[in-house]
């Protein structure tokens, strides 16, 4: 007799033992679940005992508990909510195990391990290692300041004059009236000589803004080397040098230097520092825009007014500084012809640099 044929018998064919009956029915539930292994499995269960219309709970209900006679109605009542319970519980549970069965596939030890891109140096951090090198290598020290200044630093003290066009809102970036994000490390410079005395060596890496709107050769955030050396006699001649040495190291020996006259608040006399082309070699090309030359740094002998400001004899001390865009030098190492892609997190560009 099937499980349908039962349920619709009267209660006065099966007998009088309600309990019974519903025991038997919950046995008949829990034979068919243990078969029900798939999602589809589950979902016929549950319209074959829950269904509305043709459920055999609703043809228990109709069959037994309403056939049933007024003394036992409570108790087939009672039993009736009790085993409709059970299988909705016994449903919801079947049906989250073949949920999370379906979500996540049984693990196969011998498939292959999920492939990890290696992550890559990105350039403008290639380039700071190698220049940190080389003046590490030639007795420098590395020093890193705060990014955020006061006016005094970054202005005052460097001998910026009170309405020179660097203080200006429309080129820094002002936090409050006398507070700024820093637009060079050489205030890093002040605060050294203040707190030692000479000899010193030094350079001073790390982030500057500016008040420049984005395109391919400006960006409102970029990176600088600040690096300069104070002691008894140093004369421009150490300067020419140093950096003579440097950007051959940086560049390859066979580059050649070029000195420029140029102004800087904080040096006299200053130069901008060129190198002849990297890419023609100086004969003329787009990059060097046909000159033979491509500028790279700016530096120049320590103006004697900023020894002032903290308590050097400039009569006994001199030396010089000079400070070069970080990015500009990666841009040329790796030929970028626009500083944006340094910044701007594209795993397709920096996947190339190693």
């Amino acid at each position: 007799m099937s499980i349908a044929d039962k349920v619709t018998r009267t209660l006065a064919e099966l007998g009088t033992d309600p309990a019974a009956l519903y025991s038997e029915l919950g046995e008949l539930f829990d034979g068919e679940l243990r078969q029900a292994g798939a999602p589809e499995d589950v979902k016929h269960l549950r319209d074959r005992w829950l269904g509305r219309k043709q459920g055999l709970l609703t043809a228990a209900n109709d069959h037994w508990l309403k056939a049933a006679g007024r003394e036992i109605k409570p108790a087939v009542g009672k039993l009736q909510n009790t085993l409709k319970t059970r299988i909705e519980q016994a449903m919801e549970a079947a049906s989250g195990r073949t949920q999370t069965a379906r979500a996540e596939p049984p693990l196969d030890i011998t498939l292959p391990g999920p492939v990890r891109i290696i992550g890559a140096r990105h350039p403008v951090g290639i380039v700071l290692d190698e220049i940190e090198e080389i003046f590490r290598s030639m007795g420098y020290s590395v020093y890193e300041g705060p990014e955020i200044e006061s006016d005094y630093y970054n202005f005052e003290a460097l001998n910026f004059p009170e309405h020179h066009p660097a203080r200006d809102a429309m080129d820094t970036i002002f936090l409050t009236d006398r507070m700024l994000l820093r637009t060079h490390t050489s205030p890093c410079q002040i605060r050294i000589m203040e707190k030692q005395r000479p000899p010193l060596r030094y350079i001073v890496p790390g982030k500057v803004y500016r008040h420049d709107a984005p395109d391919a050769s400006h960006s409102p955030m970029f990176h600088q080397v600040e690096g300069f050396a104070v002691d008894e006699k140093i004369s421009f001649c150490d300067l020419k040098g140093t950096l003579d040495h440097f950007l051959k190291r940086l560049f390859g020996p066979t580059v050649r230097t070029r000195f420029r006259a140029s102004f800087f608040p904080f040096t006299e006399p200053s130069a901008e520092v060129d190198v002849s082309c990297i890419f023609c070699g100086g004969s003329g090309c787009r990059v060097c825009k046909h000159t033979g030359f491509i500028e790279v740094l700016g530096c120049g002998m320590i103006d004697p007014a900023v020894y002032g400001y903290v308590g050097y004899d400039p009569e006994r001390y001199s030396g010089f500084a000079f400070g070069m865009g970080v990015d500009r030098v990666a841009m040329l190492r790796y030929d970028i012809n626009d500083i944006q892609l340094l910044f701007q997190g594209d795993a397709r560009f920096l996947s190339q640099f190693r």
